[in-house]
């Protein structure tokens, strides 16, 4: 019986091993699909808001502009691959990319952090007027696309 899971594991194990190894060759989009915001905000909205909504909000806007902004050059929108762009996909490319997003995420670790602490001590006044400047760029994103073509 103790054989019969043995070799049950070791197969489940195999199986495991060889699938997540086929999908780290997928080509990956350069920009992440889990990188967006909800809605846009006017000013009014913003006026009625909490301060701590508030700093929500610049947070996570930050994060899209940092996650979106580097790769312009290449894509606006998720969806964009290496394959997409003619770049090979093998591995040092691959692992190029896997490098650059792992020190992104971990400059928006460190940036949170300091917004947790920091933002709090902002003018409200002013982190309305962050955000609605984030969110202008983000909608020139969107004109961005257009002047490319």
């Amino acid at each position: 019986m103790k054989l019969k899971i043995f070799i049950c594991s070791f197969a489940f194990l195999l199986v495991a091993s060889v699938s997540f190894a086929q999908g780290k060759k997928d080509p990956k989009s350069i920009i992440s699909e889990k990188i967006s915001i909800k809605k846009y905000h006017n000013k009014d909205e913003l006026d009625r808001m909490q301060k701590g909504e508030l700093i929500e909000l610049y947070t996570e806007r930050n994060q899209v502009l940092v996650n979106t902004l580097p790769y312009i050059a290449f894509a606006t929108k998720p969806g964009i691959t290496m394959s997409t762009l003619g770049i090979p996909n093998d591995s040092d490319n691959r692992k190029a990319l896997e490098d650059q997003f792992d020190t992104t995420d971990d400059y928006l670790e460190k940036s949170t952090e300091f917004h947790k602490v920091y933002l709090p001590y902002s003018d409200t006044k002013n982190l309305i007027a962050a955000i609605l400047f984030y969110e202008e760029i983000m909608k020139s994103l969107h004109q961005y696309a257009e002047f490319r073509q």
